[in-house]
């Protein structure tokens, strides 16, 4: 693979990541909109399981290309995408940072 397709595919991958957490943060901040009160046990059980499905998607998304192209013996590939995705979300963190403080306070 080339250089410029592995920062590319680290790119999607970060955007697939931010994707879904904004989608779970979204679902989360309006929770109690959507979903009423929760007076009983269901709602830390169903926050749980949002969570352990949460870190499921996101390591797929981070990890999964690296497993797959190391177990083809691509390492130095399988190390360069994971460094380029852990980027790419280090700059989305930082760009949503920026805005909050800059733009939203």
């Amino acid at each position: 693979m080339k250089n410029t397709k592995i920062v590319w595919r680290g790119f999607l991958n970060a955007i697939g990541v931010v994707a879904y957490v904004s989608c779970v943060a979204l679902v989360m901040q309006n929770g109690e909109k959507i979903f009423g009160k929760m007076h009983n046990l269901l709602g830390p059980i169903s926050f749980l399981l949002l969570f352990v499905m949460s870190a499921s998607v996101t390591s797929g998304l981070v990890l999964g290309k690296p497993f797959l192209l190391f177990f083809e013996n691509r390492k130095s590939e399988a190390v360069k995408l994971f460094i380029y995705t852990i980027c790419w979300i280090f700059v989305a963190i930082f760009s949503a940072f920026a805005v909050q403080i800059l733009i939203l306070k």
